[in-house]
């Protein structure tokens, strides 16, 4: 009973609605009354409220479904139906958006195929922007998780699934080619500046290889330094960090947190005398949505002349300018990383629910809920950050033959049930060399979910 209490704890996004009878049913009726004023783009409250409780019957229900949207025409009616109310609401046509969303609650769940999976976060967003902020039932449906559980859900997911393992060893070992090439210069020190430390995971296996690299006698010295959303972050970041870093006798560790507000930010950081300065950039850049920040970001890292930049983004087909292209390729997006996950984790996994609702449908929902439509996230291809790089003053630099080795035993040992393929077509992850060598992709099938890729300053001035 305690078990299955939890679950449906987990499923609840929040939605403040009752359905019940008696006394509960003219409380609803009551609430409903005080809602009717508030202002919801125009559209009646009392169609929002209706729509609303098809959604939480849609939470409590377990559907399941066949997990291809070629089985039986069912995952494409899904994804007609969400594209039609997409384009109802970017047309103003609220009434067949509506009607489009009830439908799509009606036939979906979070404990059924990845199409029904992803179709049902992708309906909350458009449900979200389909109201105004001074509408309480925003705050329901975009109401975020607490920071334990978003942790819970970000660390659940490095542990399944190889999309962040390969993101953070990949840099690394760009990283450790850097560094031992300046071996001589360097006197055993290196510099890490993370643009976004995103709970440090990505630096205890940096640790472990440069512990490997150093002896009793002859230390290595790490410094990052980190940039983070809260103190909070910064501070269970340097605590983990430390910690781990206190494990190895021949690792002097130092770690410094500035938040990512911090107007000095990238111009206050100094390079000491002889250390391998390294720039890591990994889901960052874009995240800042306008040009004109990343163009500065980017003129600021070149003033640092850091030894390498590490640049991990995520990877779009085409460059979205509308909201129903950004849509389009989000959707794309999502629901290859949905569909992978069903390689790692059973339907009723409450593991997967987890990933999904606290980590992967919040970004989805605001994604698709963003205030500014021409400040909103893209994710581009790699041909246009190559553009960029270079346009600031940035050369490609071939990534090393151990991190193309790495990334395919990575793929190898993260194999369930579908077949891993390096630099072949069709099944499950993939893996290629882009731009000559100087970038390596991930991909779930024929959809390209991540690049990173490796840069060095045009001019040396060291």
């Amino acid at each position: 009973m305690e078990g299955l209490q939890d679950h449906e704890q987990l499923l609840s996004l929040g939605l403040a609605i009752v359905i019940d009878s008696g006394r509960e049913r003219k409380m609803k009726r009551k609430r409903r009354d005080r809602f009717l004023s508030l202002d919801t783009n125009g559209v009646s409250e009392g169609k929002i409220f209706s729509l609303l409780e098809i959604r939480e019957i849609m939470l409590k229900e377990k559907k399941t479904g066949k997990g291809n949207i070629g089985a039986d025409g069912e995952g494409l009616h899904l994804i007609h139906l969400l594209l039609t109310a997409a384009t109802s609401l970017d047309e103003n046509k609220l009434d067949l958006a509506i009607e489009n969303l009830r439908k799509l609650y009606q036939n979906i769940s979070l404990n059924g195929d990845s199409v029904q999976r992803v179709a049902a976060y992708f309906a909350d967003g458009l449900v979200a922007k389909l109201l105004t902020r001074r509408s309480p039932f925003h705050a329901m449906i975009m109401k975020e998780p607490t920071p334990e559980d978003e942790f819970l859900a970000y660390m659940e997911l490095y542990k399944v699934s190889p999309y962040y393992q390969f993101a953070h060893f990949t840099a690394n070992q760009a990283i450790m080619d850097a560094f031992e090439k300046e071996d001589i210069q360097n006197k055993r020190a290196l510099h890490v500046v993370d643009l976004d430390v995103a709970y440090g995971f990505q630096w205890s296996s940096l640790m472990q290889s440069l512990s490997d690299k150093a002896t009793t006698g002859n230390h290595v010295s790490l410094r990052i330094t980190a940039f983070g959303r809260s103190l909070e972050e910064l501070e269970e970041t340097e605590r983990r960090l430390v910690g781990f870093a206190k494990t190895f006798r021949n690792l002097i560790f130092e770690f410094q947190g500035i938040l990512r507000s911090n107007s000095s930010g990238l111009k206050s950081i100094r390079k000491r005398k002889s250390e391998t300065l390294v720039v890591n950039s990994v889901f960052y850049l874009n995240s800042m949505c306008n040009f004109s920040h990343i163009s500065q970001t980017l003129k600021s890292i070149n003033i640092l002349n850091p030894s390498l930049v590490v640049l991990v983004e995520q990877e779009g087909d085409r460059n979205p300018r509308t909201f129903l292209s950004r849509f389009m390729e989000f959707l794309h997006y999502y629901a290859a990383m949905f569909d992978s996950l069903d390689d790692f984790l059973p339907l009723n996994s409450l593991q997967r629910l987890q990933i999904e609702k606290n980590h992967l449908g919040k970004e989805i929902k605001r994604l698709i809920d963003f205030d500014d439509e021409a400040k909103s996230p893209k994710y581009e291809r790699m041909e246009t950050w190559k553009r960029r790089m270079e346009s600031h003053g940035f050369l490609g630099r071939n990534l090393s033959s151990r991190a193309l080795i790495q990334a395919k035993l990575l793929l190898k040992t993260n194999c369930h049930y579908c077949p891993i393929q390096f630099g072949g077509e069709n099944g499950g992850f993939t893996s290629f060399e882009r731009e000559e060598g100087n970038a390596l992709s991930l991909a779930w099938q024929d959809k390209c979910l991540i690049t990173v890729s490796v840069w060095q300053c045009a001019a040396e001035r060291r």
